[in-house]
């Protein structure tokens, strides 16, 4: 990193709400109101996931062929911030802001009403373009609705994909590629996924329980969260990241945490910090079994002096492809709102520890870090393949 990166803007939508206040309100009082069970995505087998309350947004008429109900929320979104946005393509000009989304559903729902469409029709929709669930269309579908003509791609890295696109969007500015950067993670619930993660027993009936000795698995879940990032100083500042590949295996991370460390500590050392400077760690924590173990494990190698953490997926889900934007998003929440303090979000579980995870400190509702001077907050996320990202993220930088 050449220094901090600025987030003059951000806006979500989430299980947890669909604007930054009620979301902050939510967060804080650990409202689980957004997992509920469904079997709308498996039909006849009922599924603990986190589901988006509102209705998604009809797109105007320009993106037609990208529309999605991925899209329509990412719209949704982006509208939040639209002021922020049209200002950095007017400032910089359109050439010289790029968008970069992480994802890895992206509308694929669509394609699997399609399918099912034609089987029972023998053709696709008239409506339907092979286009909706391609991982490149949230990017383009945002470029398209505003105009941008820089660097425009999508992040698909499984759940790491959402952090990525921080690091993505902070080399490319800092290479002198664009002056702005349109950032952050959208996915949205589907048959594929919520069924794959079944098929992998890797789901939980109940609300996931990070931690736990009774996790058995986590919930999907869905949302988007959308960021302007510049060099331009504002409140909160992208200070730096750290990223890493096991390839340990398909799908189950290495066992000791040796990757999710290396993203760590390198996300420090490229950000000129040391452990004790952090506050406060949003983490991965998908209450899977093995997850949670290394990912234990590494903190507690990391931050020999134990800093506060919690896993906010007991609320959201595993939002997959965006989890780690809409875990950014809510350190941006936690910052933007502190005053003398930064409130935190808690770690909801039943409390039952499990003697081979390292004891690391849960935040509980309530709690709090000093926010006088700078203060900076980290978050991790893993990803099938062993792809590991950490974020920092700061205020008064």
């Amino acid at each position: 990193m050449s220094g901090p990166l600025y987030l003059c803007a951000m806006g979500m939508i989430s299980p947890l709400g669909a604007d930054k206040e009620s979301t902050y309100n939510a967060l804080l009082a650990g409202d689980q109101s957004g997992m509920v069970r469904s079997d709308h995505w498996t039909p006849g087998q009922m599924e603990t996931v986190g589901m988006i309350k509102e209705s998604s947004t009809d797109l105007p008429s320009v993106a037609t062929s990208l529309n999605s109900r991925n899209n329509q929320y990412l719209y949704q979104v982006a509208l939040q911030i639209d002021d922020e946005i049209k200002k950095a393509v007017d400032t910089y000009g359109a050439s010289r802001v790029a968008v970069i989304i992480g994802t890895s559903n992206s509308g694929i729902e669509e394609s699997e009403k399609a399918m099912r469409y034609r089987h029972e029709h023998g053709s696709f929709p008239a409506d339907y373009n092979f286009g909706q669930q391609e991982i490149g269309s949230p990017s383009l579908f945002l470029a398209e609705i505003y105009g941008i003509k820089g660097p425009v791609y999508s992040v698909s890295a499984a759940c790491a994909s959402g952090g990525k696109a921080f690091s993505t969007a902070a080399r490319l500015i800092n290479a002198g590629f664009c002056d702005a950067a349109i950032v952050g993670g959208a996915d949205t619930l589907c048959s594929m996924t919520v069924g794959g993660f079944r098929s992998l027993q890797a789901l939980s009936d109940d609300i996931c329980n990070p931690l736990s000795a009774n996790r058995n698995g986590t919930n999907i879940g869905e949302g988007i969260a959308v960021f302007v990032m510049t060099k331009e100083k504002s409140d909160i500042a992208f200070i730096g990241a750290g990223e890493s590949s096991d390839a340990h295996h398909v799908s189950a991370p290495e066992p000791n945490g040796e990757g999710a460390e290396r993203a760590m500590r390198q996300a420090l050392e490229l950000s000129n910090l040391n452990p004790e400077d952090i506050s406060y760690l949003n983490m991965h924590g998908t209450a899977t079994e093995l997850n949670d173990s290394m990912e234990a494990k590494a903190i507690a190698r990391v931050f020999e002096k134990p800093i506060p953490v919690s896993s906010t997926k007991p609320m959201t889900g595993h939002t997959l492809g965006a989890a780690g934007a809409v875990e950014a998003a809510i350190l941006w929440l936690c910052l933007h709102y502190a005053e003398d303090t930064v409130s935190l979000p808690p770690h909801l579980w039943d409390g039952c520890t499990d003697e081979d995870v390292p004891d690391i400190n849960l935040a509980q509702k309530g709690d709090t870090v000093p926010a006088s001077g700078t203060v900076y907050l980290m978050s991790n996320s893993f990803a099938f393949g062993g792809s590991n990202v950490s974020i920092i993220m700061g205020k008064g930088v």
